[in-house]
C-alpha cells in the first residue's frame, strides 16, 4: 500500500483503460465485475476524484482520470522495476552497476558490451561516468564505482584486481600549419622543446609526475575534447589516442609528427585495465560485461590480424 493507494487499484485502473470495460477487466483479471466495481470506487473515494464517467453504455475516464492514468502507469513500472531489481539481487545480480573510465581508453568496444549488457540484464540500473585522467581509479577507491577502464600509471596498484584489456596506441599529432608539421625530418628534443605541448593532467595531482611529456612548455587540460579544439587550433602538439584522431589525420586537420625514435619509443602504447578492488569482487553483471568486453576485443585483434 503506497498512503490510501494500493498497487491492485492502480492496476485495476489502467487495464480497464486498456481494455474499455469493467466487465472485460474483469475477465482479464479473473476477478467478479463487482469487484472491479468496487475497486474503482474505493479509489474514487479515497483520491476524493471522479476517475469514470458512468453516463453512457461504457465508462469513459473523465480528465483527471486520464491524467492519473498516466501517473499510475509510471508507479506501476517502478514497482516492476523495483520488484526486478531484488529479484536480481537473490540471484547475485548488483543492485546497481556503477562504471568509470579514463579519458584515453577507446570508447567504440565498450559501447558494443554496454549495449549488450542492457539486453542481459533489461532490469540492472547502469551508471556511466567519464572522468579526467585517474578519474575512474578515484571513483573505485570512494566506491562510486565498481568496474573501471583505466590506465595505471606508473604500475597496478596492489589493491587493485586489473586485467590488462588492450592497447590504446597514441599518436604525435599537430595542425598541419604547426612548425613542427613543417619540420620536413623527425623532430629532435631540441625542436620539440621550443614548442607547447598540450598535456593531459590529473585534476587532483596538477604536480604530480608527467608521463609522456617532452617539452618544456606546457599546457594542461582536464578535458580531452578542449585539447583536441587547441590542437586543431594549431596552438600546440600532443599525442593523442589513435582512434580520436583518425578522422582528422584522414581529413588533413591534423598531420603526424615524425620524431625522433628515442623520444617516440616513450610514448609507444598504454595499457587499458577493467579494474576493480580487490576487497570487492565484481557482482554477475560486472563479470558478464567484462567478459563479454574481452570476447569483443579478442575477436577484433584476430580479425585485424587475418
Amino acid at each position: 500500500m503506497i498512503g490510501s493507494l494500493t498497487l491492485d487499484q492502480l492496476r485495476v485502473l489502467v487495464t480497464i483503460a486498456d481494455l474499455g470495460s469493467f466487465s472485460a477487466t474483469g475477465r482479464r483479471l479473473q476477478r467478479a465485475q463487482s469487484a472491479i466495481s468496487q475497486s474503482v470506487a474505493s479509489l474514487e473515494r479515497a483520491q476524493g476524484v471522479t476517475l469514470f464517467d458512468r453516463s453512457g453504455h461504457r465508462p469513459r475516464l473523465t480528465e483527471v482520470g486520464l491524467a492519473l492514468v498516466g501517473q499510475a502507469r509510471l508507479v506501476l513500472a517502478s514497482a516492476s522495476r523495483f520488484e526486478a531489481v531484488a529479484a536480481g539481487t537473490r540471484e547475485g545480480i548488483e543492485a546497481e552497476l556503477a562504471v568509470a573510465i579514463d579519458p584515453l581508453v577507446p570508447t567504440a568496444p565498450l559501447i558494443e558490451s554496454l549495449r549488450a549488457l542492457r539486453d542481459a540484464f533489461p532490469h540492472l540500473p547502469v551508471s556511466f561516468s567519464t572522468e579526467g585522467l585517474r578519474g575512474a581509479e578515484r571513483r573505485l577507491r570512494r566506491g562510486e564505482a565498481a568496474l573501471a577502464f583505466c590506465l595505471l600509471l606508473p604500475a597496478v596498484p596492489e589493491d587493485l584486481v586489473a586485467l590488462p584489456l588492450l592497447g590504446a596506441r597514441l599518436l604525435p599529432v599537430a595542425a598541419p600549419s604547426h612548425p613542427l608539421a613543417q619540420l620536413g625530418r623527425a623532430a629532435t628534443r631540441a625542436d620539440i622543446e621550443e614548442h607547447v605541448q598540450l598535456v593531459l593532467s590529473d585534476p587532483s595531482a596538477t604536480e604530480g609526475p608527467n608521463y609522456g611529456v617532452i617539452s618544456s612548455k606546457i599546457w594542461r587540460f582536464v578535458d580531452l575534447g578542449r585539447r583536441l579544439d587547441f590542437l586543431l587550433a594549431g596552438l600546440g602538439w600532443c599525442r593523442m589516442p589513435e582512434d580520436l584522431v583518425a578522422p582528422f589525420l584522414k581529413d588533413g586537420r591534423l598531420a603526424m609528427l615524425r620524431i625522433d625514435e628515442e623520444l617516440a619509443a616513450k610514448a609507444g602504447t598504454l595499457t587499458v585495465y577493467a579494474a576493480h578492488m580487490r576487497d570487492r569482487p565484481l557482482g554477475r553483471a560486472g563479470r558478464w560485461l567484462l567478459n563479454d568486453l574481452q570476447n569483443r576485443v579478442e575477436m577484433s585483434l584476430s580479425a585485424a590480424v587475418r
